[in-house]
């Protein structure tokens, strides 16, 4: 059965940082194309960031600079480090694999909540 627990979200002030993890269980993880996505109160799903098993990474243009994606293949885990909040960076975020066209593999766990707010 394929899970992700994704966990590390909470309540920042602009300006802060949170690391997100996702553990994931069920499939062969090193093989994978993961993906941390979010969604806002009434927006849709946005794709935050990628990272191929060999490591490439890709980002919305709005977290770059901010945002670094990394896997441990080992720990079949996906990180998501996030600083310098901002408000609009606030939503549940979520992680999954997806295949090199970015389409969900396997669907999704119950995500973690990021809210920036003074």
């Amino acid at each position: 059965q394929v899970q992700f627990v994704e966990s590390g979200g909470g309540s920042v002030q602009p300006g802060g940082s949170l690391r997100l993890s996702c553990a994931a269980s069920g499939f062969s993880f090193s093989s994978y194309v993961m993906r941390w996505s979010r969604q806002a109160p009434g927006k849709e799903r946005e794709s935050v960031a990628i990272v191929r098993p060999g490591g490439w990474t890709n980002y919305t243009e709005s977290v770059k600079g901010r945002f670094t994606i990394s896997r441990d293949n080992g720990k079949n885990t996906v990180y998501l480090q996030m600083n310098s909040l901002k408000p609009e960076d606030t939503g549940i975020y979520h992680c999954n694999a997806v295949s090199y066209s970015g389409k969900n593999v396997f669907g999704w766990g119950q995500g973690t909540q990021v809210t920036v707010s003074s």
